[in-house]
Order: C-alpha cells, then sequence, then structure tokens
C-alpha cells in the first residue's frame, strides 16, 4: 500500500516537472485546445457578455445515402416544410432550391440542441449535425451597440468584437476575460427606459450615454432601435448603426452652458446679475429670436434656467469667435469623438468667414453656435463636453475599458476649477426652477441642460422634426456621472401633455434613470446636501423656457 502510494506521488511530481519544465509542442497544443476559440468578455463586474459555446449546425450531405442515388427518403419539399416547422423563420423556397441543387452545405448555422434533436427524428440521414464553436451574447440585445457580433465566419463586427479581435483570438490572451467598463445592471436601465420614453412618444430613434465625470468610463450606451447579436444574419443591418457615436446632431440649447462657461472663463461674465436684452435679435436678415417672450431683459442665470436663445446669442458676440472655437476644439467637437468603437462620426464643423470658409467664424455663426445650431456633433461629444464642466475643467476621453481610479488616463484643462464650480451652480438651478425640472430625482441633486432643435432638411430646417435632448449630471454637488439622453423625432403624446421638447420628453427619461442608477453605482439619495445656490437664488425672476 505505502509502496502504490510513493510511485503514485512520484508520477503526480513527475506529471508537475512535465507541464513546468517540459512544455513540448505537442502539450502546447493540447493546452491551446482546451481554450475557448474565442476570449470572453465581461461587463465591469465579471458578468459574461460575450463568450463562446459549442453549439451544432445543419448540414447537407446529399451523399450520405451513397452515390447516384436520391439524396432524401422523402422530397426535398416534404423536407423543406418540416424544417420550416422546427425553424419558423426560415425560407422555404431556399430551402427547397438548396436541398434540390443536391450540393452539400450549410442550411443552417447556431441550432439549439432541442432542434437538432426534432430535425434528427426526420430520419434523413443527409441532414447532419456537425458541432462548432459559436459566439453566444448570454444577456441578450444587451449593450449590442457596445459588442458588436461575430459573423458565421467568426470575424468580429462593429463594436468591440472588432476592436478586440486580435486579443480575443490570441491563444496568450483569450483564456483571461476581458472587461469592459460597462455595468449591465446600468445598461439594462439604459436601454429600459430609453425605449419606454421612444415608445411614449413614437420617436424613430434613441440614444443615451452614462459617463464616469472623472475617468471617462463609458457605463452605459444604448442605441435604439437595436439588434441581438445572437442573430447572424446582422450584416448590412442598419439596426446596428449607432447613434451614440456615429451619428451627428444639432443638439441645441444643451450648448449654451458651454458657451457661459466659455465667457466666464474669458472674463466676459464677472457679474452674474447684469442683464442682456431677451428680445429679438436682428444680425444682418437673419433674427434670433426664443421660444417664449421673457420679457426686456435677462441675467445669465435667468437666460439659462428658461433657455434663451437672444441671451446666449448676445453673450457669444462679447466671448468672440476666436474664444468660442478654441473651447469647442479643446472640447474635441472638430474631430472624431474620441473612444475604441471603429464607426465615430465626423463633426459637421462650422467653416470661418475667410475665402475658402477658413479663418474665424463669421458673427453670426459664433451666435449660432452658442446655442447649438449650426454645428452637429456626436451625443458621445456632449458627454465628455459636460464632464469637463462639471468635474474640475478637465476633459478626458472616453473609454470602454475598465479604468484603474489610481491610474486615470491622461486629460486636459478646458476650464478653470472655479468655472466648473459656478457651472454646477447654474446646471442645479435649471433642473431645481428652470426647463429641466423633470429630470429632478429628490435627494440625487441632478443638474442639467434641456435641448430641442429642429433638423436640418432640404430648403432649410424642419420645424416639425425636433432631436430632443437632455444632458445632466450627478450628484451635482460632487458630481460622478454624466447622463445624456436623445430622442429622434418625437411626437407630442398623451404622456407628454401633447408637447414635443426635451423639457416634456428627455427630461423625464433622466427623471426616472437617475433613482435606478444611483444605488447601483454606489450614489445614495440624500434630501440633507445639495448645491450651495444661495447666492444666486436671489437673481432669478419668474418665467419658462422650452
Amino acid at each position: 500500500m505505502l509502496l502504490f502510494v510513493f510511485v503514485a506521488l512520484t508520477a503526480c511530481v513527475r506529471i508537475g516537472q512535465l507541464g513546468l519544465f517540459e512544455q513540448t509542442p505537442e502539450r502546447a497544443s493540447l493546452a491551446e485546445a482546451l481554450l475557448p476559440s474565442r476570449g470572453e468578455i465581461t461587463d465591469r463586474n465579471g458578468l459574461p457578455l460575450a463568450r463562446a459555446f459549442a453549439s451544432y449546425s445543419l448540414w447537407f450531405n446529399p451523399k450520405a445515402l451513397g452515390e447516384g442515388g436520391a439524396p432524401l427518403v422523402k422530397t426535398p419539399e416534404e423536407v423543406a416544410r418540416a424544417l420550416l416547422g422546427i425553424f419558423p423563420d426560415a425560407d422555404y423556397a431556399d430551402l427547397v432550391a438548396r436541398l434540390k441543387a443536391g450540393k452539400p452545405g450549410y442550411l443552417r448555422r447556431r441550432v439549439l440542441p432541442e432542434e437538432a434533436n426534432k430535425v434528427f427524428a426526420l430520419g434523413e440521414p443527409a441532414l447532419e449535425f456537425p458541432r462548432e464553436e459559436q459566439r453566444f451574447y448570454p444577456q441578450g440585445s444587451l449593450a449590442a451597440h457596445v459588442l458588436g457580433y461575430v459573423d458565421e465566419a467568426g470575424k468580429g463586427h462593429v463594436g468591440m468584437e472588432q476592436v478586440l479581435e486580435p486579443r480575443l483570438l490570441d491563444p496568450a490572451y483569450r483564456g483571461t476575460p476581458t472587461a469592459l467598463s460597462i455595468d449591465a445592471r446600468a445598461q439594462g436601465a439604459l436601454e429600459d427606459e430609453l425605449g419606454r420614453g421612444m415608445m411614449e412618444t413614437n420617436a424613430k430613434g434613441a440614444a443615451g450615454l452614462i459617463l464616469d465625470a472623472d475617468s471617462g468610463e463609458v457605463i452605459a450606451l444604448a442605441s435604439l432601435p437595436s439588434f441581438n447579436p445572437n442573430r447572424s444574419d446582422m450584416a448590412f443591418n442598419d439596426l446596428v448603426f449607432n447613434r451614440v457615436s456615429n451619428q451627428v446632431y444639432e443638439l441645441g440649447s444643451t450648448f449654451k452652458p458651454i458657451t457661459v462657461a466659455s465667457a466666464i472663463d474669458a472674463g466676459v461674465i464677472t457679474d452674474l446679475s447684469v442683464r442682456y436684452p431677451a428680445v429679438p435679435f436682428p444680425v444682418g436678415k437673419f433674427t434670433i429670436h426664443d421660444s417664449h417672450n421673457f420679457g426686456a431683459s435677462l441675467n445669465v442665470p435667468e437666460a439659462l434656467i428658461h433657455s434663451s436663445n437672444t441671451v446666449t446669442a448676445h453673450v457669444a458676440d462679447l466671448l468672440g469667435p476666436v474664444r468660442l472655437r478654441a473651447t469647442m476644439m479643446a472640447l474635441g467637437m472638430n474631430e472624431r469623438p474620441t473612444i475604441e468603437l471603429p464607426a465615430r462620426g465626423f463633426p459637421l464643423w462650422p467653416h470661418g468667414g475667410g475665402e475658402g470658409g477658413k479663418g474665424d467664424w463669421a458673427r453670426l455663426t459664433t451666435m449660432t453656435v452658442s446655442y447649438g445650431h449650426g454645428i452637429a456633433v456626436t451625443p458621445l461629444h456632449l458627454a465628455s463636453a459636460y464632464a469637463a464642466l462639471v468635474n474640475g475643467g478637465i476633459w478626458r476621453p472616453a473609454t470602454l475599458y475598465k479604468v484603474d481610479p489610481a491610474h486615470l488616463p491622461p486629460g486636459r484643462r478646458v476650464f478653470q476649477a472655479s468655472t466648473s464650480a459656478r457651472l454646477r451652480q447654474l446646471l442645479r438651478m435649471i433642473v431645481a426652477d428652470g426647463t429641466g425640472r423633470k429630470a429632478d430625482a429628490p435627494g440625487f441633486r441632478v443638474g442639467g441642460k434641456t435641448g430641442s432643435a429642429e433638423k436640418p432638411g432640404t430648403g432649410g430646417y424642419r420645424k416639425t422634426s425636433l432631436i430632443a435632448t437632455f444632458a445632466a449630471a450627478f450628484p451635482m454637488d460632487k458630481p460622478r456621472y454624466v447622463v445624456i439622453v436623445m430622442l429622434d423625432e418625437p411626437q407630442g403624446t398623451t404622456a407628454t401633455s401633447g408637447q414635443r421638447t426635451a423639457a416634456w420628453n428627455a427630461a423625464p427619461i433622466v427623471g426616472r434613470l437617475v433613482p435606478r442608477i444611483g444605488p447601483m453605482l454606489g450614489v445614495v439619495p440624500d434630501a440633507h446636501h445639495d448645491v450651495d445656490i444661495s447666492d444666486l437664488s436671489p437673481l432669478v425672476g419668474s418665467g419658462d423656457g422650452e
């Protein structure tokens, strides 16, 4: 007995030595064979988002019954009808054509075991089930535009499946899951609330983003309508288009806080009690006007609370094209958004007033850009800009990789810390007292700005087609997250009291979303703390904006 134990121990030691010191090609090949064919992708908490798994395919082997004979026991039409009963989404005519052609080939990829059993029960030897490793997305369509998909040939497309392809296929790395910055819980909540908002307003599309205000990590990113990456026929499908990173929009009044911050930084605004004309503002042949009559004049806090185009235009006129343009460039508004995704939209950047569109912006261009018209960027651009507005003034690139809090990616200063502190006050006031009231979530100190912009069309802007956006951050006394919500062509419905603007449709989405994601992300409601706006409150009169 003792001799047996000794021999067994000696064998174990020898096996260990072989594993450590004698990694032969055969053993290396065996170790590689035990790895998944493609590495796993997880969310930031380790929840699997994409993994490889063994599955079946349905293969037609016309020679299964021998040479020269009929390939099928029954007629191609009968077999096709039987297969249609198992796979209702199959094309009957296509199945008949393939079965009649008598050529070997796939009839279907990614067949479930229960489906394979049903096909086997048909008693057709020519229908075979080769086992293959396929890509599987256990959360279904969750974060589809982040992940992308893998086609039948095993090639990644569109999202991080494409970006990470070399790593996911490398034997040195594919045994270790790759963690993204996404939080699947927050992602699900964002998709749910965006979907509800899109349905309630009959919008043609929606986009949303939750960004860590300090690190630039994308906590959630959603583009609707979405798709299910488990389907292998997504090539050239319009649903894979990403509205967050690849589509540019004129985002309207969400730009007004950026203009005000630039003016405060430049010393153009030093006294927030100063009043500016709020009446229609003629500039050449064009007249800038507001959606409501706010009286003869407004100060800057009132202009932001009520969303005044005219006052923002006056501020931009004083600021001038050089400084506003420099601020927009510092925020990356003149280049593709910075993120790992392969599809990133190029902004529609205003031409200068000089020959060939070069040089400084014209006076009118400077004014319209100040309130988000005449410039088109992605919602991702806006999220990164708002992070800089509220985090102390530092712009950082957005990322889909999980970031070590002790090693934040390098950024660049765009606004002074004191300017950022003032903007936190102003953005909080907009939600507490202005157009953003429906975004408020008790105890979460939400701040933000509405934006309702007419979509450009042939011959000018289309008054019946809006982009409705709400750009938010919370908690505003110490901002941790930026939230962007956008609806494409929302309609006035019963749910929005017949209104189409962001105050009535995008802002409520934020108001529902923040209480859901706050506790998930470590932000608990606190009714006893808020941003101190006591020095600004006396400056604000009554009124309402968009």
